[in-house]
């Protein structure tokens, strides 16, 4: 199962996330992030943390989510948007098919840079989850609306 995780700027939470997938998934799952408006760099504090994790930060940046509409794209079967509510942040759109969702967490890098290491554990904590939750259930059987309604679900683990 693809998963596209998305957020505005790609660089710290969509970044975690994907990671968390690809890394706990065991090949059931594969994770890209994207972003609508994306800064073009990771944020430091996510490859500090995923990095101290033992994740593969091989190929981890910051893209935009045109590379993802494109026709030689890998199909999604999956959409989890990440944007959180506090800075009023606009979160994307992704059309077609895919199942949806919305995964909303606070921004760790709109942190000062003091609190960055409590700001991204607590988005990874968070994340790391949710995508647990999402893992330990039989996703290759489920229906769509089955799907779509344990997404929901699990978008309010904190």
């Amino acid at each position: 199962m693809n998963i596209l995780v998305l957020c505005t700027g790609n660089s710290a939470r969509s970044i975690l996330l994907e990671s968390i997938f690809n890394h706990t998934g065991n090949g059931r799952v594969r994770a890209f992030s994207a972003g609508s408006n994306p800064t073009g760099k990771v944020h430091p504090q996510s490859l500090t943390l995923l990095g101290s994790l033992g994740h593969d930060l091989t190929g981890a940046r910051s893209k935009s989510w045109d590379e993802f509409a494109a026709e030689d794209a890998p199909e999604m079967d999956m959409v989890i948007t990440v944007c959180g509510s506090a800075a009023e942040e606009t979160c994307p759109v992704w059309p077609g098919a895919p199942i949806r969702a919305h995964w909303g967490v606070e921004d760790p890098a709109a942190a000062s840079e003091p609190d960055w290491d409590a700001a991204f554990r607590t988005a990874y904590d968070i994340l790391n989850r949710r995508a647990a939750a999402l893992l330990e259930l039989p996703i290759e059987t489920l229906t769509n609306a089955e799907l779509t309604a344990q997404l929901n679900r699990i978008g309010d683990i904190q």
